[in-house]
Parts: structure tokens; C-alpha cells; sequence
């Protein structure tokens, strides 16, 4: 499989068409070809290299590499999307899509669903192991200051993110991250995310926020008192790497994009935890990855709906 460090060692390992569409086989189908219909393993490729056939009598479709991804009736190049995936992956903030529409010749419009349709690849389907050891959980809220805000939108107050979107998540100290967008922090869902996501008789670090009220005995759940300028205690009490981790997700949406939607909100987040997750691994790995997890096409109509 081809290495690069820099987009002009993707644009020279990829130089056409013709390579982008083996390479992107070459991943897709790492694990032998198979039909996206049926799933059927037998598999017949036209002379054009670009044409597949299910060789399955009571299926028979004619399909493309992209047919079943994320990428499927896209009409822009393969090779396009090629340069889409690295920018998105290898800038720790992402990019914006007027940036993306510039960089790799497509229209605004055009590059905006570009990079919601690799968010949506980036969404992690399933997980391969709870978050466990010493885990750090807190919360942030996403929008802007209410003094900044139209009259008519304004939710009255500053403090506990009024009128703003709420993040929830967990770091595993020196491992993983999971981010969701929650309706809110109250206890249920604050806790239910813990109970889904760490394994229980971990350590859990938090603030003293009253949603966190009730851990102990499931966990070792120690807190930090935030209020009082406290951050940390004995030296290993402490939330700094979700707040770290909170610092990325910010200048993503604050630096690149300058505002985001609640509605997709989910996607955004989605796709800084998927960078952070990878944050050790090296570009090429990194789009390469996100090829292999394109499963699942999404609608335009869908996305806007």
C-alpha cells in the first residue's frame, strides 16, 4: 500500500483516476472482493477495471467500488476524494469546506457534502473495548455568547451553558475518547453514558457536578472542585486531558468552521473524536482507515432533512 507524508506524496502515489480507484479497491477490498448487494464472495470485474458483476444467480448486479460507501453515486472523482480524506485527517482542526472547495476544484455546496458524508463514515459504529484504567469524564457546551445573540434568541443567564449545545465525554488516560451530543446533563444521561462506555471498577475523574452523584460503588469515581480553583489533586486528581481534548473540538468549530448547527452537530464531534483516536497513527494510515470504515451511504435529502 502506497505511503505519503504530504498531500503532493498522495497526489504523486495516486496520479490518475485509474490508480485512485485500485487504491481505494485495494482497502475496500483487503479482505477479498464481494458483492455490496448480497455479500457474495464471487465476483466478476469488467475489462473497464471499474465494472464488477455479482456472480451470484439470484443477485447479478452490476455494481462499482463505491456502490454501498459513503462515496456511492458521487460523481466526483475518486481521486478528488482521495485529497478530501487527507486534508480532513491530517489538520488536527479539519477543514472548512469553502477551504476544501478551493483546494480540490469542487463548489462549495459540493465540498460541504463532501465532508458531512466522510463524517458520517468517521462515526464510530462499534467499539472494541469499554474505556477502562483511570478514565476522566466532563461536559462542554458549544454556541455562542448570549451578548453575541439576537434578542429573540437569547436564553437569559451565563452560567451553566444556556441556550448552548451540551458535549458530554470520557478520555481514558493514554487511550481512547468517546464524545456524544446529550439533550442535556442530567443524571441519566451523563450516567447511562458512563455505564455504556467505561468498565465498571475504573477509576472515574470528574468535577463535582451534582450528575455525577451516585457513580461511586460502580466505579472509584473521585472529583476535583473546579469552583474553589481547584484542577488538581495529589497529582493524578485531575480532568485535564478531557479538557485538552475539549480544546481540539473548540478551535475545530470556533477556528475552521466559526458555527455549527445542533442539528449536526453530532457529526462534527463525531469526527474530532475519530481524529483524536488515531492522533499516534501516520496520515497514510489515517486515510486509509477512514476508506476501510465508509460502509453506509447517506442521502443528501437525508442529511438536510
Amino acid at each position: 500500500m502506497a505511503e505519503f507524508r504530504t498531500l503532493l506524496d498522495l497526489t504523486t502515489a495516486v496520479p490518475d483516476e485509474d490508480a485512485a480507484i485500485a487504491h481505494f479497491t485495494a482497502i475496500r477490498w483487503k479482505g477479498g472482493a464481494f458483492c455490496p448487494y448480497c455479500a457474495g464472495r464471487k465476483i466478476y470485474t469488467f475489462a473497464d477495471k471499474k465494472t464488477h458483476k455479482c456472480a451470484a444467480k439470484d443477485c447479478g448486479k452490476r455494481f462499482s467500488i463505491k456502490v454501498g460507501t459513503v462515496f456511492e453515486d458521487s460523481k466526483v472523482p475518486i481521486r478528488k476524494w482521495l485529497m478530501a480524506i487527507w486534508l480532513l485527517t491530517s489538520h488536527k482542526k479539519g477543514v472548512a469546506s469553502t477551504i476544501l472547495a478551493r483546494d480540490v476544484g469542487v463548489t462549495q455546496k459540493t465540498a460541504w457534502f463532501m465532508l458531512h458524508r466522510l463524517r458520517h463514515a468517521a462515526v464510530t459504529k462499534s467499539f472494541n473495548a469499554p474505556l477502562a484504567g483511570t478514565v476522566e469524564a466532563d461536559e462542554t457546551f458549544v454556541g455562542g455568547k448570549e451578548k453575541n445573540k439576537h434578542a429573540s434568541k437569547r436564553a437569559g443567564g451565563t452560567q451553566g451553558g444556556k441556550g448552548k449545545a451540551v458535549v458530554f465525554g470520557m478520555v481514558e488516560r493514554g487511550g481512547d475518547l468517546r464524545m456524544m451530543h446529550v439533550p442535556d446533563l442530567k443524571a441519566r444521561n451523563v450516567q447511562g453514558a458512563i455505564g455504556r462506555h467505561v468498565a465498571p471498577g475504573s477509576n472515574v475523574m470528574t468535577d463535582e457536578h451534582t450528575s455525577f452523584v451516585g457513580l461511586q460503588g460502580s466505579y472509584n469515581h473521585r472529583t476535583v472542585n473546579h469552583a474553589k480553583g481547584e484542577f488538581v489533586r495529589h497529582f493524578v486528581l485531575h480532568t485535564n486531558t478531557i479538557e485538552g481534548a475539549w480544546s481540539l473540538l473548540k478551535r475545530q468549530i470556533v477556528g475552521i468552521h466559526h458555527f455549527v448547527s445542533a442539528k449536526h452537530l453530532s457529526r462534527y464531534v463525531a469526527e474530532a473524536e475519530w481524529r483524536y483516536n488515531r492522533r499516534k497513527a501516520a496520515d497514510a494510515a489515517r486515510v486509509d482507515a477512514l476508506i476501510a470504515g465508509s460502509d453506509g451511504r447517506l442521502k443528501y435529502k437525508a442529511l438536510i432533512a
